[in-house]
């Protein structure tokens, strides 16, 4: 069926709604719109589902998440899943509520126990509910730092992690099997409350969420002692990590938390910002400006589903805030947690870090400094959170910590993907650490640079929307494949690794051995002093990404050398 006649079907068909029709009535002179509304269908991937809300095949609406959860009922279904039931959590976006009943209605329908959150709560909260209550998945409503127009759905296993091969292929061939919309169950809702097939949860879940986060904390003792004196400032930006993450700190005795008071609330249209993710810069404004007013120490923010955090912290000898990417963040938190496990006698046997390939290399110089074995994974952090069950299934290790360059990271095993709300505890916990040793969170920064090297990452990103947009990143990701360059800027590769075909080349010798990872469609160049870049389609956004890191001598030499190197790979683009 053609995009006109599925557009056609979608006004006339008495399975879609008035207010639906009358949507799709209003474009009726507009074919542009509506063969990007209808070309496709939104395409479940092996994250889930996101994209613009909206009537049509290719947008979120109660129907395509209808479609996709009976796709993943049937999964369930045939993995004699069913009596475990599913864990379904929201965020504050538009439809977010409404797409959550939608789910689990139709999963009630299809006989499936259903227990949803009462309210928004951050992404990493549903990992640890679905866990706590013995769920054979999870669905989170969320498209987390994208603009308000979107939203998404994600899926998740029993080990509490985003869906990974092979089940992740296994559940898109059976949503791809959905091809009637009749088909597609849902029931009443009083009805699947009455037959115990929808359940309301919160309170409990929350506070069993606390104590397992506070578990994480080292030294509750030094934040006692410096509780008065530290400040900090921080925003939800209208998401959902406000009540849980207030609530941490001051279970934790921190005395001094301002929150930003435009952006305390839940708000789907984020009016304050341009961009709800704590990466932008500008997402800041607010916090910084309250941070001024009160002397802050740091400043924090999480993204609207809470599992991505961005900081800033004083700079003492400017008095100017200094931002953090995510990997310096990452890094902070890592440093600590293994240098006072280790002082402290409370590192597990076999511990292991865990980050992506395209987080910093200053990873794998602290892990191997404390003794931590170091895993690399393709980036996504649901298969960092794969990790942490396969060292359970395997005995092999304990996961310590674990991260990736995008603001997301995670210390403990409660969850199964990146968690904020740990991950301000443990930030507030560094900061404590340092306001008692009489220096600020940069300053401590400066020392694991001056220790280990002066690592910065950097990214370049190509926007191509549409058919001839996907096209053209395929194009290119073939000629970097067909072509690969022997140098970037003066600076030689040393070593080629394409995850498509599943091979490390050595460039000087041509020996070829495998990666090692899962097939994934990422080319990763090794190249001399510790640099290295990565190319990678995104796969939530019409986005290529290249990916760089450099080690430097000084913070002026490294921003030297990603400068030299960023201008390079776009040159060895553009061309």
């Amino acid at each position: 069926m053609g995009y006109m006649e599925q557009y056609q079907f979608w006004c006339e068909d008495s399975y879609f709604d008035a207010e639906t029709k009358a949507e799709l009535a209003a474009i009726k002179d507009n074919p542009a719109e509506i063969e990007d509304r209808f070309y496709k269908e939104l395409e479940f991937g092996t994250g889930g589902l996101r994209g613009v809300i909206g009537a049509g095949t290719n947008r979120m609406n109660i129907y395509t998440v209808r479609k996709a959860t009976q796709g993943l009922a049937n999964y369930i279904i045939q993995n004699n899943g069913q009596d475990k039931g599913i864990a379904i959590a929201y965020d504050s976006r538009f439809m977010s509520p409404e797409f959550a009943d939608e789910a689990a209605l139709c999963m009630a329908a299809n006989g499936i126990k259903a227990y949803v959150f009462e309210s928004l709560r951050p992404t990493p909260e549903l990992s640890f509910a679905l866990r706590t209550l013995g769920c054979i998945s999870g669905i989170v409503i969320t498209a987390s730092h994208n603009p308000p127009e979107y939203n998404g759905y994600k899926v998740y296993w029993e080990d509490g992690a985003q869906i990974t091969a092979p089940k992740d292929k296994e559940i898109i061939e059976k949503v791809k099997a959905v091809t009637d919309y009749h088909t597609v169950k849902t029931m009443d809702k009083q009805a699947a409350m009455t037959a115990g097939l929808y359940n309301v949860i919160g309170k409990e879940i929350d506070d069993a969420y606390m104590v397992e986060l506070k578990k994480q904390i080292i030294h509750p003792e030094v934040i006692k002692e410096v509780a008065e004196d530290i400040k900090i400032v921080y925003t939800p930006l209208h998401g959902t990590g406000n009540i849980p993450v207030r609530r941490v700190l001051s279970e934790l005795g921190f005395k001094h938390v301002y929150v930003v008071p435009e952006q305390e609330d839940p708000d789907p249209k984020f009016t304050t910002l341009e961009y709800p993710n704590p990466e932008d810069p500008k997402a800041f404004a607010l916090a910084l400006k309250l941070a001024k007013e009160k002397d802050a120490d740091i400043v924090l923010a999480t993204d609207p589903d809470a599992d991505r955090l961005g900081i800033y912290a004083k700079d003492a000898k400017t008095g100017e805030y200094v931002s953090f990417t995510g990997n310096m963040s990452g890094m902070l938190i890592a440093e600590y947690l293994l240098r006072e496990r280790k002082a402290t006698g409370k590192m597990p046997e076999n511990p292991a870090l865990v980050t992506t390939i395209v987080t910093t290399n200053m990873a794998r110089a602290i892990a191997e400094d404390y003794g931590c074995r170091f895993v690399e994974v393709l980036t996504g952090f649901k298969f960092i959170g794969e990790q942490i069950k396969l060292f359970e299934q395997s005995g092999s290790n304990n996961y310590v910590f674990g991260l990736e360059e995008s603001y997301g990271c995670l210390a403990g095993t409660h969850a199964r993907d990146k968690d904020a709300c740990v991950a301000v505890m443990c930030l507030c916990e560094v900061a404590a650490w340092c306001k008692k040793q009489g220096i600020t969170v940069w300053d401590q920064m400066l020392n694991i640079y001056e220790k280990y090297g002066y690592y910065k990452e950097g990214q370049y990103a190509i926007t191509l929307k549409g058919i001839d947009g996907s096209k053209q990143i395929a194009a290119m990701m073939d000629g970097l494949r067909q072509n690969p360059p022997k140098e970037f800027g003066g600076l030689k590769v040393l070593k080629l690794r394409d995850y498509v075909l599943d091979q490390v080349t050595d460039m000087e010798t041509g020996a070829v051995t495998p990666t090692g990872l899962p097939n994934s469609n990422v080319l990763y160049f090794d190249l001399e002093n510790d640099s290295w870049c990565c190319a990678r389609p995104s796969g939530t956004e019409p986005k290529i990404k290249f990916y760089m890191g450099v080690k430097g001598s000084s913070l002026a030499d490294s921003d030297e050398k990603l400068q030299a190197l960023t201008a390079a790979v776009k040159e060895k683009i553009d061309k």
